[in-house]
C-alpha cells in the first residue's frame, strides 16, 4: 500500500469516528490549533476526560449551532 493511498484512508476514517483527537479534529474542521481552541470556546465545546472531541459537537459549531454543552 503506498502512502498516499494510506493517507486517503485515514482521511476518510475521520469521517465515521465518533470522537476525534486535538490534531484530527484541526483537520477535520479545516482550522489551525489556535483557530480551534478558540472556536471550541466560543461554543463552548469541550474535550472529553480522556482528550477527545464528540465529532457531533464540532459539526454543530462548524454549522454554527450552539452546543448543548456536551450533553445530549
Amino acid at each position: 500500500m503506498k502512502k498516499d493511498e494510506t493517507l486517503v484512508m485515514r482521511g476518510i476514517a475521520l469521517c465515521f469516528k465518533p470522537y476525534l483527537k486535538p490534531e484530527e479534529a484541526m483537520i477535520y474542521c479545516n482550522l489551525g490549533r489556535t483557530q480551534l481552541a478558540k472556536k471550541c470556546e466560543d461554543h463552548r465545546i469541550y474535550k472529553t476526560s480522556q482528550g477527545y472531541y464528540r465529532k457531533v459537537d464540532l459539526d454543530k459549531m462548524m454549522q454554527g449551532k450552539p452546543s448543548l454543552l456536551n450533553g445530549e
